[in-house]
């Protein structure tokens, strides 16, 4: 009953666009916002929402049948995380056509109602975020900041289990681009893990050139010293050459 309700019952066996609810929403928004295909990298298809929720689906139900309900309970929160994705998208395209695009009363109206769906679950991440995204979509705003927008969902991004890739990019088809500054942002823990890693790598580098050096300065003090006790450690030896007969031809100390 959970896919019927998600679904619909128009969207036929290859879940052609042709529904009214969240399913057909979620492919709707993927095309603006270049989310679709299994990789989630597509401006056609099905989105990767879609199919990403179908494996959610087929998982939790698994899991019920082997009574595994501990699991159950995870994967229906999972679920539950994902059906923001939309709502999210559309939040992000309405601000901008309000703001950029000179939208209306009817671009107000969907900015506010998407907003409205997802508000309750920002605010529980951070009311800072979800008084910004208010202030600027809500019924009878003075006006809307679209950047404002965008960074106060992307900011809880990760308290809401999602990631930019998810959200993806406000997409131009008629420019073959994102909007300006409509880009997918770059989550926090993706930058972090390359920021350590390059730290690892210039502590690691830095620790064994300094130990290099460290040894090749003692070698040269050692070496002064035994220099000035007149007991140098290389010493001019005798260098020999000999004809092809074997007689000694030179001698040099």
């Amino acid at each position: 009953e959970g896919v019927c309700f998600y679904t619909g019952s128009l969207e036929g066996q290859d879940g052609a666009p042709s529904g009214y609810l969240l399913h057909q929403l979620a492919d709707k928004r993927s095309l603006d916002f270049k989310t679709g295909g299994p990789d989630g990298t597509d401006v056609d298809g099905q989105s990767k929402l879609n199919y990403d929720l179908m494996d959610e689906f087929a998982l939790g139900n698994y899991q019920l049948q082997s009574g595994n309900c501990p699991s159950a309970r995870k994967t229906k929160e999972r679920i539950a995380q994902l059906m923001y994705i939309p709502m999210i998208q559309g939040s992000l395209r309405y601000a901008y056509k309000v703001d950029k695009l000179q939208g209306g009363e009817k671009e107000k109206a969907e900015g506010a109602a998407f907003a409205a769906a997802v508000l309750p679950r920002v605010h529980a991440a951070n009311s800072d975020a979800a008084s910004k995204i208010y202030n600027n979509l809500r019924v009878g705003a003075s006006s809307t900041n679209h950047q404002e927008v965008k960074a106060a969902f992307e900011s809880v991004y990760s308290q809401l289990g999602l990631t930019c890739a998810d959200i993806g990019g406000l997409w131009n088809e008629a420019t073959n681009s994102y909007y300006p500054g409509m880009g997918p942002c770059t989550d926090a823990s993706t930058t972090k893990v390359v920021t350590e890693t390059n730290s690892t790598l210039a502590i690691a580098l830095g620790t064994t050139f300094g130990v290099l050096f460290a040894v090749a300065l003692i070698a040269i003090l050692y070496m002064r010293s035994r220099e000035k006790q007149g007991a140098p450690v290389f010493k001019a030896g005798e260098l020999e050459f000999k004809t092809e007969g074997g007689e000694e031809e030179a001698d040099f100390n």
